[in-house]
C-alpha cells in the first residue's frame, strides 16, 4: 500500500491561500480517480478538486471555511501502489496535469482543476446542450419526486443522506449538482428558506460564514471602514424613455429585449466625460486617485452563491443592443457559475439594481477601490403637475453613493442631473 499526498496547486491567480468551501469525501471513504474532493476558493472564484488517484482518504487538511496554504498538503490517499507518493507542486491555473511516477506503478496525472467562479458551476463532466448526457454505468434507484429531476449518483446519494427530496432543489442548468445542494442546504437552515406551512418556532442553529458569503462579508465591511460614503437621491420621469424602449422592442426582431439598464448605461456614459472624478480608483496607500478614460462597468448581481459583479468592458463603445445583449450573457455567466475570472474584476463603476424590488431609494455600498455606485430604483406610476394640467407620469428614483475624499456633493448632484437630463429626453441618447 502506499499513501499519495495531495497538494493543494497554484491556481495561477498569484494567490497565497485558499478557503476550504466543502469538502465531498470523509475520512476512511473511498474516492475513485477523477472524483470530487474538495471545492476550494480564492478571492474570486471557486475552484473543484479532483482525486489524481484511487483508494482511502487516510487524512484531510482542515474543516470548511479554513484557509489553506498553497502547496500544503490538502488530502492523503492510502493507493494500492507501493511506497510512499509526494504529489509534485502545481505550477499551472486551469485543468493542470503533471504526471508523477511511483516505484513499480503506472504513472499518475495531477488532478483537473475546473475553474467555477461560483458555488453553482457545472463540473467539466457535464454534457454541451446539443448533446445527450453520459449515461452512469449503476444509476441510483429513484422514487418520487427525485425520479424527474436529472442529478449524479453521488449528488443522489448525498441528498439522500441528508434526507433532502431533490424535486425541491432549484438549479439554473440541466441538473442539480452538489453546489445547487449546498445553497439548498444553507437557505434551508435559517436563511430564507421556509416550508409550506411552517409556522413553528425552530431551534437557533448557528450558520458558518464561508466562501463567498465570507469573501462578501470582508469586501463590505473593509468598503464602509475605509470609505466615507456620502449618498445623493434624485427622481427622474421616465415616461417618454418607457415609450421609446416598447417602441424598440416592439420592432426589435431577432435583437435582444430591453430593459431599462441599457439606457441608463449609456446615459452614464455619455456624461462620463465631463465628470472623470465618477469613474475613478482611489489608491489609499499610494494616494493616488486615476481617473479612468473607458468605462468598465460592474454589475453587481444576485446569485444563489451571493452577490457577484461582473464587467462590462468599455460600456462607452456598445450601443443599447449590444449592451442589451453583454448584460445578459454576464448575468447568465454569473448565475451558472461560468464567468471567468477576468470577467469578474477590473471594473471602474459599478451600477446595482433591484428591478420592480427596488424600492424608493437605496444607499448602496461602494465596490472598493472604485469611488461611486449607481443605483437606479423601481419605476412607480403617480400623478403630476404639467403646468397647470395633471397627467399620468412613470417616475424612478435614482440612488449615487460616492467616496466623500473624492467626490463632493456638488458634483455628485450635478452629475445625476446631466443623467436626468438625458434620460427625460431620451433622443438625447442617440443623437451626437
Amino acid at each position: 500500500m502506499a499513501r499519495y499526498s495531495f497538494r493543494l496547486p497554484d491556481i495561477g491567480e498569484g494567490i497565497a491561500e485558499a478557503e476550504i468551501v466543502a469538502w465531498h469525501v470523509k475520512i476512511g471513504e473511498r474516492v475513485e480517480e477523477d472524483a470530487q474532493l474538495a471545492d476550494m476558493m480564492t478571492d474570486k472564484a471557486t475552484v473543484e478538486m479532483e482525486s489524481p488517484v484511487s483508494g482511502i482518504v487516510v487524512e484531510l487538511a482542515g474543516e470548511v471555511g479554513d484557509l489553506i496554504p498553497i502547496g500544503s498538503t490538502l488530502a492523503v490517499i492510502e493507493t494500492d501502489a507501493e511506497g510512499d507518493v509526494e504529489a509534485p507542486p502545481v505550477d499551472t491555473a486551469v485543468e493542470a496535469q503533471i504526471e508523477a511516477e511511483t516505484p513499480g506503478a503506472e504513472q499518475v496525472s495531477e488532478p483537473k482543476v475546473t475553474e467555477l467562479t461560483s458555488s453553482a458551476a457545472e463540473p467539466e463532466t457535464a454534457a454541451k446542450p446539443s448533446e445527450t448526457p453520459p449515461v452512469p454505468a449503476a444509476p441510483a434507484v429513484v422514487t418520487g419526486h427525485d425520479a424527474k429531476v436529472l442529478a449524479s449518483p453521488a449528488v443522489r446519494a448525498r441528498a439522500k443522506d441528508l434526507g433532502v427530496d431533490l424535486g425541491q432543489v432549484h438549479s439554473d442548468g440541466d441538473r442539480i449538482r452538489h453546489a445547487d445542494l449546498d445553497a439548498f442546504l444553507r437557505y434551508s437552515s435559517g436563511q430564507g428558506y421556509h416550508s409550506p406551512g411552517a409556522s413553528r418556532a425552530r431551534a437557533d442553529e448557528p450558520v458558518k460564514v464561508i466562501g463567498m458569503r465570507r469573501k462578501i462579508a470582508e469586501n463590505m465591511a473593509a468598503s464602509k471602514r475605509a470609505i466615507p460614503h456620502f449618498t445623493y437621491v434624485d427622481e427622474m420621469d421616465v415616461t417618454a424613455l418607457e415609450e421609446m424602449r416598447a417602441d424598440l422592442n416592439a420592432n426589435r426582431g431577432q435583437r435582444p429585449k430591453l430593459t431599462m439598464l441599457p439606457f441608463l448605461i449609456v446615459a452614464i456614459c455619455r456624461t462620463i466625460p465631463q465628470f472623470p472624478m465618477i469613474n475613478a480608483r482611489y489608491d489609499d496607500d499610494a494616494g493616488v486617485v486615476t481617473r479612468y478614460g473607458a468605462v468598465h462597468l460592474g454589475m453587481a448581481t444576485q446569485t444563489h452563491a451571493g452577490l457577484m459583479v461582473p464587467v462590462i468592458r468599455d460600456a462607452q463603445d456598445k450601443n443599447v443592443w449590444q449592451l442589451a445583449s453583454e448584460i445578459g450573457r454576464l448575468a447568465e455567466a454569473a448565475r451558472t457559475g461560468k464567468a471567468k475570472v477576468d470577467e469578474l474584476s477590473g471594473s471602474t463603476l459599478t451600477i446595482t439594481s433591484l428591478g420592480p424590488l427596488g424600492g424608493i431609494a437605496t444607499t448602496p455600498v461602494i465596490n472598493r477601490p472604485e469611488v461611486a455606485i449607481i443605483g437606479p430604483n423601481k419605476i412607480v406610476e403617480r400623478p403630476v403637475f404639467d403646468g397647470d394640467d395633471i397627467r399620468r407620469a412613470k417616475l424612478m428614483n435614482l440612488s449615487i453613493s460616492c467616496d466623500h475624499r473624492v467626490v463632493d456633493g456638488w458634483d455628485a448632484a450635478s452629475y445625476v442631473q446631466a443623467l436626468k437630463r438625458l434620460v427625460e429626453t431620451p433622443v438625447l441618447l442617440f443623437a451626437d
